[in-house]
């Protein structure tokens, strides 16, 4: 199938607008063909994931994009990158990475990208409109702007987002186009105690659950509480986007274009209905821990994705309460917290700086567990409250991990040892 091209996407093609352009023309014309799209579109924003430094591949293809003098035509944030930019040497990351990473960061910026270095810019800077069409990589940005933001955007993988960014086209297809975003399945809340809902770790579990039971749908989910705050919504979608391939859900009354049943369905009648009931998240839960009550902990690590403000208030209020009861971090436990500059900044500026770090809370920015080596090889127990993290920590990280909610995870800290009240998940 040849997708038909307007003259400036001819001209990028041709190199009338130079190597770089035509190099990046040329990836997104054989793209559109893999999928069949008859034409192209634009997009007015992308998200570049392609920027984490997994290989040495990824570092030759940006500088080789760099090298051809490469610029974005659109706004582009970058997402989180293989190190802490201004502290990795406290982390232990070796000379060797921290000189490749340097490099692909770099090349990025050298193109015109923006340096957020965030895994969660709908938290960030130039946070997305309802209905803008975007180019956006990293799975939970992708299924946050789609679902919670109502703008629209594939998943787009490494390499081609920073070709999409270059251009500012993309194929015409998938979720770009209303009637592709139709729900396709109905989840249905059933005797859940509101009292549940309000925990983030619901949001997680509900996630984890979510992802597995969709697989390649789109599904709506009936019974989430509206009133669900960002740092919530970004927990689902993480979780969601890592046990499955999720890059859009509907929630009734939460996502713009889902008020209604009817309008989520887009008038049509659900494939399927399936009721989620308490038993349900207890089983999604204790599928997100291989660690068992109990055993030595060696490191609690939140911020998957990164921290915001919010949450650093939320860590700050629990850990002055274990302080003001004479208890600290255990000397055999670790504490670190990943999070972006823009959270950063505002966390300085409050009284809560003090409290996390005299409690020995070690804050990391711009990067990721699985993206820099800042978790020493001796690490054999983690303990999180990203469902996401513990999805990914077993087979990336070669660790057993413990779930928790974040009040659990400062518990456990003090102690030493694995510990979770779990009276969440406990019917009422």
């Amino acid at each position: 199938m040849s997708v038909k091209l307007r003259q400036e996407d001819e001209q990028m093609l041709n190199g009338q607008k130079g190597p770089a352009a035509q190099m990046a023309m040329r990836i997104m014309v054989r793209m559109a063909d893999v999928v069949d799209a008859p034409e192209m579109m634009d997009v007015s924003q992308a998200h570049i994931d392609g920027c984490g430094l997994l290989s040495e591949t990824g570092l030759e293809f940006a500088e080789t994009l760099a090298a051809k003098r490469a610029k974005v035509s659109i706004p582009t944030t970058l997402n989180m990158g293989p190190l802490d930019l201004q502290n990795w040497r406290q982390f232990g990351v070796s000379e060797n990475f921290a000189a490749k990473a340097i490099r692909q960061a770099k090349a990025y910026t050298d193109m015109g990208c923006i340096p957020t270095w965030t895994c969660a810019p709908y938290q960030s800077y130039l946070t997305p409109r309802f209905g803008q069409q975007l180019a956006w990589g990293e799975s939970n940005a992708i299924c946050y702007a789609n679902s919670v933001l109502g703008a629209r955007t594939n998943r787009y993988g490494d390499f081609i987002d920073i070709c999409a960014a270059i251009t500012g086209r993309v194929p015409k297809c998938g979720l770009h186009l209303k009637q592709n975003r139709k729900g396709q399945i109905l989840l249905r809340l059933v005797d859940i105690n509101p009292a549940i809902m309000q925990s983030n770790a619901f949001f997680a579990v509900l996630g984890h659950l979510t992802g597995s039971l969709a697989d390649d749908k789109i599904p709506v989910i009936e019974g989430l509480p509206v009133k669900a705050s960002s740092d919530q919504l970004k927990a689902f979608c993480a979780a969601a986007a890592s046990s499955g391939a999720l890059a859009l859900f509907h929630a009734i009354g939460i996502t713009p274009e889902a008020n209604t049943l009817e309008e989520a369905f887009q008038g049509e009648q659900p494939e399927r209905a399936i009721d989620i009931h308490l038993s349900d998240l207890q089983k999604a839960a204790s599928e997100l821990s291989t660690a068992h009550e109990g055993i030595n902990l060696d490191l609690v690590v939140l911020g998957c994705p990164h921290f915001s403000f919010d949450e650093f208030r939320q860590l700050a209020e629990l850990i002055k309460a274990h302080k003001e009861a004479g208890q600290t971090l255990h000397p055999d436990v670790r504490f670190i917290v990943i999070s972006s500059q823009t959270s950063y900044s505002l966390l300085q500026r409050s009284e809560f700086m003090n409290t996390l770090t005299d409690f020995g809370v070690e804050i990391t920015l711009d990067t990721c567990m699985f993206h820099t080596p800042i978790v020493s090889k001796d690490t054999k127990v983690i303990m999180t409250n990203s469902g996401k993290c513990a999805y990914y920590a077993p087979g990336e990280l070669s660790v057993q991990v413990a779930f928790a909610n974040m009040a659990e995870c400062v518990d456990s800290a003090v102690k030493g040892l694995v510990c979770k009240k779990e009276s969440l998940w406990k019917k009422s």
